[in-house]
């Protein structure tokens, strides 16, 4: 919540002890950059909410990121309106259970790089692009979604959507599809062929 604060030099932070990041920078609302390459997140458990609300973040500097034991990263990123890129090549994302919202309203995104994503833990990615109006590809054909149990409002608002690719997409455990393509307004094509809805409770 410091909404005035623009820049913090955190070189010199020594963070190889802590577990909990969440809502670390919630709500800083007029910081453009943030460069974290010195962070040590190796034991690091909580990441959620991270740089939310960060409305005025044109970068970040995670590439060094290890979390290998995070299990939620929901809502990290929701909310930075004005970040065009994030590169995430390098986040192993293994133990994640959570990316509800992960996204959510990153109207400036225009390309997210997700091949290297590990998703075989991953249970909830409710709403994770949620208002990404301005990404017009996705590939998550190398995820793995078969313990996923919520998809609902995914891609609702990605109104320069033109092709996602979800031909390997396991719905198997799949309970709730609500609003998943909703005002996907330029989606030309997509093929759902394979998805199972067997287990599907809502699908508004």
């Amino acid at each position: 919540g410091c909404s005035s604060l623009e820049l913090i030099d955190l070189t010199n932070f020594d963070t190889k002890l802590i577990t909990n990041m969440g809502g670390m920078f919630y709500e800083c609302s007029s910081l453009k950059s943030i460069d974290l390459s010195n962070f040590d997140t190796s034991s690091v458990v909580y990441m959620a909410s991270m740089f939310q609300e960060c409305k005025s973040l044109t970068s970040i500097d995670i590439t060094n990121f290890d979390i290998s034991l995070v299990t939620d990263i929901g809502t990290m990123f929701a909310g930075c309106s004005s970040l065009e890129s994030i590169d995430l090549s390098k986040f192993n994302t293994e133990s994640v259970i959570s990316m509800v919202s992960l996204f959510y309203l990153c109207s400036s995104l225009k390309s997210i790089d997700l091949s290297n994503f590990n998703t075989k833990s991953l249970i909830d990615m409710n709403t994770m692009f949620y208002g990404c109006s301005s990404l017009e590809l996705i590939y998550l054909g190398n995820f793995d979604t078969s313990y996923v149990q919520r998809m609902g409002s995914l891609f609702c608002k990605c109104t320069s959507l033109i092709s996602v690719y979800l031909s390997n997409f396991d719905t198997s455990s799949v309970i709730n599809m609500d609003y998943m393509f909703f005002d996907c307004s330029s989606l030309k094509s997509i093929d759902l062929s394979n998805f199972d809805t067997s287990q599907v409770t809502s699908l508004q």
